[in-house]
């Protein structure tokens, strides 16, 4: 088949619209080039420029292709991302954002390096780095998928060719860059869906009769279990994203931080409709009435090219000329959000809290830059491999929810929480994960839960499962080593992990405001600590006071 020239040239005109939006953005960065300007903007983004960013991040390419795959194969009931990504963004936005932005920190490693120190702190970043990777795989994957519609060549290739134009495009700025594109991307995404979803219902292809009796889907109650244990992964796996923490940090307040946050619920929600819409049009075409010449009915390797598809065949040559080169470029808007958290996140509290404490604003912004070309590079590796960008869509929140969540909501609530408790609840979740198997990177399932059935898999809600051993685990050892070492049970020696001293910085918080008592003992920072447990843990006028002044930098 010969290249479709006018989709091509749509979607080349949208590159360039944002490839030119994010150069003349990036140039807010260039004039100071330090690394607070380029991860969090300069804290100064207001109530509008914060939700047109949230809303275009969270409006990917996994959640409009994902979405229209999964209602057009699976059914509406299965179809459980884009609702439970809304409550997830609204809990956050209404328990988290505040928190977390009165805190004034630079990501959110920043309590977890605060707490237990920077090397402990450091290990969560795995399985956050590991998700964003899932992420920008799912996006790039749909962007492939989109692009190879409209070239009529191997995905595998659209996919690298258009994985390259979005690392180039978030190597050129910072989050400058990243914020001001992402207007330009959700203007381009919600009028071009809204555009294209009725043109595919009223085709002469479509008859909605063929869907009447699967389109809702049903949940064999054998079933009930998994169904519950993705929809709570989707809604608390979402929750504890540097991607999303990103923006609220850089908000000006909290206050823009949480409001901000429930109009991009609401918004998000309301952008599922259309790609629903049309999965559920491509499940009703007849594709031998259109120009569509591959297989019929559409095999499982095409799942996920259901939404491209019905634009390129469902609408009339301009509407689909919209509707694909909007979609096209507007996929980019999570890619380059994800890729850019998971490098600020390295270069931060990897590199300039662990490595090199000393770097300069320079030498983190060249670093940053190298990190997206890795990240950006991985993402494409998994995006090239994986079959299912629905699939991709919901893996890339399982970490999170099993791992990440329980430890970011106990660093932020719990108080007796320690690095002992951290470790080991980290550990026993992982281990029942890994154990658990997951079929989309052919992980085998070594330990079968209850109701395990040798076609489904697990039926039993087993991450949700693990996230609760998580929980109990790191809460249960908190308490029992802090009994251990202030109780005098084991000697202070023996606390390698400095439990001690994470407990003094907790008295320091509740008290900062208090005279402390003569007989208070204050640790000196120890070597390694992160600079704001150094400057916390040092006792007001004492020797190390003007030392540590000299040689810190505020987070």
């Amino acid at each position: 088949m010969s290249v479709n020239i006018p989709g091509l040239c749509s979607v080349v005109g949208f590159y360039l619209i944002i490839l030119i939006t994010g150069i003349i953005a990036g140039r807010k960065t260039a004039k100071s080039g330090t690394k607070e300007d380029i991860i969090l903007a300069d804290r100064s983004m207001g109530v509008l420029l914060s939700f047109f960013t949230l809303t275009a991040t969270n409006i990917g390419g996994g959640y409009i292709n994902g979405t229209a795959e999964s209602i057009a194969f699976d059914g509406l009931l299965w179809t459980q991302a884009p609702v439970c990504y809304c409550i997830a963004v609204t809990i956050a936005g209404v328990v988290y954002a505040p928190k977390v932005r009165k805190a004034g920190y630079v990501t959110m490693f920043d309590p977890f390096q605060l707490k237990y120190g920077r090397k402990v702190g450091a290990l969560l970043f795995l399985p956050q780095m590991l998700s964003d990777m899932f992420w920008a795989a799912s996006v790039l994957a749909a962007l492939g998928n989109t692009v190879a519609v409209i070239l009529n060549f191997d995905a595998m290739w659209s996919t690298i060719i258009s994985a390259a134009v979005v690392i180039v495009y978030t190597f050129l700025g910072g989050l400058y860059s990243v914020a001001y594109t992402d207007v330009i991307q959700l203007l381009f995404i919600a009028g071009g869906l809204y555009l294209v979803f009725p043109f595919t219902w009223t085709n002469d292809a479509v008859d909605l009769s063929r869907v009447s009796d699967t389109w809702l889907g049903t949940i064999p109650p054998n079933y009930i279990g998994m169904y519950m244990d993705i929809a709570f992964l989707l809604i608390m796996g979402g929750l504890p994203w540097q991607v999303y923490y990103q923006r609220v940090l850089a908000c000006k307040n909290y206050k823009i931080a949480r409001n901000s946050t429930i109009m991009c619920a609401v918004f998000s929600f309301f952008l599922s409709l259309p790609p629903a819409f049309i999965g559920i049009a491509g499940a009703a075409a007849d594709w031998n009435q259109t120009l569509y010449t591959g297989e019929v009915p559409l095999p499982e390797s095409r799942r996920s090219f259901v939404l491209p598809l019905a634009m390129q065949y469902l609408c009339p040559l301009p509407v689909s000329i919209i509707g694909i080169g909007a979609v096209s470029a507007a996929v980019m808007s999570s890619a380059d959000s994800c890729i850019l958290a998971s490098a600020s996140v390295f270069t931060k509290n990897i590199y300039c809290d662990i490595i090199r404490p000393k770097a300069s604003d320079r030498e983190m912004v060249w670093l940053l830059r190298v990190s997206v070309i890795v990240v950006g590079s991985l993402a494409t590796l998994i995006a090239c491999t994986a079959n299912s960008v629905y699939g991709l869509f919901v893996l890339c929140s399982d970490l999170m929810y099993v791992i990440l969540f329980p430890q970011f909501t106990l660093v932020l609530w719990f108080t007796q929480s320690n690095a002992y408790g951290c470790l080991a609840g980290y550990s026993v979740a992982f281990l029942l994960r890994v154990l658990g198997g997951e079929p989309l990177i052919g992980l085998p399932a070594l330990l079968r839960f209850p109701l395990y059935d040798e076609a489904a898999g697990q039926l039993f809600p087993f991450r949700t499962f693990s996230m609760l051993c998580n929980c109990a685990v790191t809460i249960s050892v908190s308490l029992l080593t802090n009994a251990m070492f202030f109780r005098g049970w084991v000697p202070a020696k023996y606390d390698k992990l400095n439990c001690l001293r994470q407990r003094t910085i907790e008295f320091l918080d509740k008290h900062e405001l208090e005279p402390m008592a003569d007989d208070t003992r204050v640790t000196a920072p120890e070597k390694g600590d992160h600079p704001e447990v150094a400057r916390r843990a040092v006792k007001p006028g004492s020797l190390l006071t003007e030392e540590r002044d000299g040689g810190n930098e505020k987070l």
